[in-house]
């Protein structure tokens, strides 16, 4: 008995040690970065610059879908149910909801319901919106307020016109917010999904509102303004003479390492001369500058030129402008970690020779990450002095810069000029972003201002926050004291809120509510990019092809018939109006329709597609038509074996559908308005995350997508006008990669 006893013991701990060296294997075999996710993402903001592998971004909000104006971008929500729940968001997954943006008090009390539970939120002004305006002026502030303290959160007191919410509120299968009102509720929200729970920071929880972000944290983001980054690391330093069109600011040599400050101080009598400096750096003897900036616009301002005389123009977190008065100088500094791998090179061009003498200081430490889970940091500038009408302004598009044709990185954040005439209309242009060739944007908001925190364009006021601000800008041509006075710019920074991409991003605005601005804009993009890509293509099936679906062994029993589809994705305006000053082009189409087919369901699909054998997870992206709401299904993935295991890999959830609820009423205290808004955007891109453990060491998967009935109602007693159902045109297949870096190509 005691020799059986015995050799069971052994047997169990030899299969537990191999159980251990097979998961040891394979976690070497992957090994990632650990993304910091919650409040992690601030403390650990030392990790900018790393590769989110895994990690998605996305940014929805209350836009007007006909991709116009309408209502300034308020009050268009995905669904409704009762008079107080007014659904503005809707999310499946695992994640971290890191941003909410609203115009004033509008829409509070607001509904934050996180993996089920109902949180109400509001502000003081909620109590008397009527007198909100002159009662509660300078002080209000977010009930509970013990979720939502400075500096991570500001109501419009502060803010000049927007409540906004940093406080990160994760989340284990499902997030939604709701509006109590309808009128003016205008919102943009920023949340992650995360494809490989392992390789985070921290294990999501469903968020707590009664538990304050930690003290660490907000001791951190307080101090904006002031140098951030560590002391004790290398440095270089030293004064400059400014006597040739371009200067050598330093050229520095090293072992990986990572910039941690960048500081330059200016003599203020000499500000106006330098302010358009244009800054160079360059990293590793690339051939090409990944920085190329007006000194200005970098730091944050579209000029130097200090109207009120404030300490700071921009007391950012990443990025500031600080005046000394008393010793008449100006200092600018940059806390954006810069990894560089062998050489760092700073340079000025653009000088017109003086006897002006500047002071710099650069702070750098050792980098201890592989080359190909770090990036490289980017400032790219634009200038727009006449933006083509109809067509989004393009501030960054990371395909073909510095000659490569793929990027995989983050974007991290905007300064940019909106006017050089005192112009505030132009603000009503929306953001749109466009991550890894998707054609629909991942990021789409509600006007500039919006995006750079402000609301009701900051009532012509100047603020800086450490995230977002207006630092400078006349509130009218009118009451502009000089040209630079009607020098309107804004900036936003993104830290937790960041918007990773695998292969390439593109950044637009619009210029005004429907592309038509004659505004000359400029505009410095932030990113982080390594020259390969993290996500690469490795398979596409066309739906309703019958080569396609045969060649991935597609079956779906129960699908439609082939359908074709003519409409269109979601872009700007599709027609110009009919306006005098349009001349030829009034009335001409701007994006035409096309044709798209493919089926629907509701029943399950299955099909094969291939992976890259070293993949670390992958990426599904579903063309879809958008009319059929709330397209809910359960996916699955096997083994291309006959004996299919199925694993579930989460739930795909797209809310709402082209069809909304319009409910704008013209008064504060007004109900609801039951109307719907139908627009002619059917076609969608969207996208599911397939976690590694699924996925490790394969090159074909099986995939199943099993519809999940969904009735939830436009809103109570008016249905959908499609009843729900499971829309498949194309899929398009990605993995995920560690990217191939090497600093001799």
């Amino acid at each position: 008995m005691k020799a059986l006893t015995y050799r069971l013991i052994l047997l169990l701990l030899c299969l537990a040690m191999q159980s251990f060296a097979q998961r040891t294997k394979q976690a070497n075999a992957t090994a990632l970065p650990i993304i910091p996710i919650g409040l992690d993402a601030y403390r650990m903001w030392d990790k900018w610059p790393m590769q989110r592998i895994g990690d998605r971004a996305y940014m929805r909000s209350t836009y007007d879908r006909e991709g116009a104006n309408q209502s300034a971008d308020a009050s268009h929500y995905l669904f409704a149910n009762q008079e107080d729940y007014n659904v503005a968001l809707d999310v499946k997954g695992k994640g971290v909801f890191y941003f909410f943006r609203a115009n004033h008090w509008h829409g509070s009390p607001w509904h934050f319901i996180g993996d089920g539970k109902d949180n109400l939120v509001q502000e003081t002004a909620t109590a008397d919106r009527l007198n909100a305006l002159s009662k509660f002026k300078t002080s209000t502030i977010f009930i509970p307020d013990i979720a939502f303290p400075k500096p991570l959160n500001f109501t419009w007191a502060d803010t000049k016109g927007a409540d906004l919410i940093w406080t990160p509120m994760p989340f284990k299968d499902s997030f939604r917010i709701a509006y109590s009102k309808t009128h003016y509720g205008t919102g943009y929200f920023i949340y992650h999904l995360y494809a490989n729970p392992q390789n985070l920071s921290q294990q999501i929880d469903s968020w707590d509102i009664n538990k304050a972000p930690d003290k660490d944290v907000l001791d951190l983001v307080d101090k904006a303004g002031t140098d951030v980054a560590p002391k004790n690391i290398k440095k270089v330093s030293g004064d400059l003479k400014l006597n040739n069109n371009k200067i050598l600011i330093a050229n520095i040599k090293s072992i990986a390492s990572s910039v941690r400050a960048f500081k330059l101080t200016l003599p203020l009598d000499k500000a106006a001369e330098l302010e358009h400096l244009r800054l160079l750096v360059t990293w590793d003897d690339a051939k090409q500058p990944s920085i190329d900036a007006p000194l200005a616009l970098f730091f944050g301002a579209g000029t130097l030129y200090n109207r009120d005389e404030r300490e700071y123009l921009v007391k950012g977190f990443p990025i500031n402008i600080r005046y000394d008065y008393p010793n008449k100088k100006i200092e600018l500094a940059c806390y954006y970690p810069m990894p560089f791998f062998k050489s760092a090179k700073f340079e000025l061009a653009d000088i017109t020779p003086g006897d002006t003498e500047i002071n710099y200081e650069i702070r750098y430490e050792p980098l201890k990450i592989a080359p190909g889970l770090s990036s490289y940091f980017h400032a790219t500038y634009a200038d727009m002095p006449q933006p083509e009408p109809g067509k989004d302004m393009t501030y960054l598009d990371t395909r073909g810069i510095e000659g490569h044709e793929d990027w995989s990185g983050s974007f991290v954040g905007t300064s940019f000029i909106f006017s050089h005439n005192a112009n505030l209309g132009t603000l009503e242009g929306d953001p749109r972003f466009f991550f890894d060739d998707s054609e629909s944007p991942q990021a789409y908001g509600t006007g500039t201002e919006e995006w750079a925190g402000g609301g009701d364009y900051w009532g012509g006021q100047n603020m800086t926050l450490a995230f977002a601000g207006h630092p400078l800008g006349a509130q009218g041509k009118n009451t502009s004291k000089n040209d630079k006075d009607l020098i309107e710019s804004a900036y936003r920074f993104l830290l937790a809120d960041m918007m990773p991409f695998g292969k390439r991003a593109v950044i637009k605005f619009e210029h005004g509510g429907e592309n038509l601005s004659t505004e000359h804009y400029e505009s410095v993009t932030y990113w982080y990019g390594l020259p390969f890509p993290s996500l690469i293509k490795t398979d596409e099936i066309d739906i309703g092809n019958t080569t396609s679906e045969t060649a991935h062994n597609y079956s779906s029993p129960g699908a439609s018939s082939v359908e074709n589809i003519t409409s269109r994705y979601e872009q700007g305006i599709d027609t110009f109006p009919n306006l005098k000053s349009l001349g030829d082009a009034a009335g001409k189409e701007v994006y035409p329709a096309h044709e798209e087919d493919g089926r629907y369901t509701r029943g399950s699909s299955e099909f094969t597609v291939k992976l890259a054998a070293n993949n670390q997870g992958a990426l599904l992206r579903r063309t879809l038509d958008y009319s059929f709401p709330n397209q809910t299904a359960e996916v699955y993935i096997a083994d291309t074996g006959k004996n299919a295991d199925w694993k579930l890999a989460g739930t795909w959830y797209l809310a709402g559908s082209n069809t909304c609820l319009y409910s704008d009423p013209p008064g504060e205290l007004e109900n609801r308005l039951l109307r719907t808004q139908t627009s002619n955007r059917q076609f969608r891109d969207d996208e599911f995350l397939i976690p590694l453990s699924l996925t490790a060491n394969k090159s074909t998967i099986r995939v199943k997508v099993k519809f999940v009935p969904n009735n939830q109602e436009l809103f109570p007693g008016f249905p959908f006008p499609k009843k729900s159902a499971w829309s498949e045109l194309r899929y398009k297949v990605y993995s995920y990669i560690v990217p191939e870096f090497n600093l001799t190509k």
